[in-house]
């Protein structure tokens, strides 16, 4: 079972959380720190969090933005930087600021939810991201050497280019 990784400095917003995912009925294991310092040494392996075995990588983040040493916005910055692993980021805040909401998917954030006072309301958006993004997505299991490779493009051609003669791909000229 996939890890997920709660990055939230307010003790009681990690409580509600927990009991809001499971109410959800959300399987995954959840670890919480409390900064965007701390989830950067989680993600490294580095200090406390050295043994992968307790603290494995994760599938899913759910990062709130205030936070007290190193912000989530400067998490944001720096896992999207680590090519050697995917992860899907799911900014859940109080804050409301268009800045904010800008900021973060310009920084690489997969979702934007703000955090609803209630905890029913809580609970139904736990729902949904265990409905979304840990039911139905399907992340990549790896980052490929170039994330381009493979991929088909799907530029619309220029008028010139509509106007030149096609190659025949069955070998016979028409």
């Amino acid at each position: 079972m996939k890890t997920i990784l709660h990055v939230e400095a307010n003790p009681r917003d990690v409580l509600r959380l927990r009991h809001a995912l499971n109410r959800a009925g959300v399987p995954n294991p959840v670890h919480a720190v409390n900064d965007g310092q701390e989830a950067i040494e989680y993600w490294q392996g580095t200090g406390r969090f050295a043994d992968r075995g307790q603290f494995p990588l994760p599938c899913l983040v759910l990062l709130d933005l205030k936070s007290t040493e190193t912000s989530g916005m400067d998490f944001l910055h720096w896992i999207h930087r680590q090519p050697q692993l995917p992860v899907i980021v799911i900014v859940l805040t109080a804050s409301a600021h268009e800045r904010d909401v800008a900021m973060a998917y310009h920084l690489g954030a997969n979702a934007f939810l703000i955090k609803p006072a209630e905890d029913s309301q809580l609970e139904k958006m736990a729902g949904a991201v265990k409905d979304f993004w840990l039911t139905h997505n399907t992340p990549p299991e790896t980052s490929p050497e170039s994330p381009m490779e493979g991929v088909v493009s799907l530029v619309r051609p220029t008028e010139e280019q509509l106007r030149e003669p096609r190659p025949s791909t069955s070998g016979k000229e028409s």
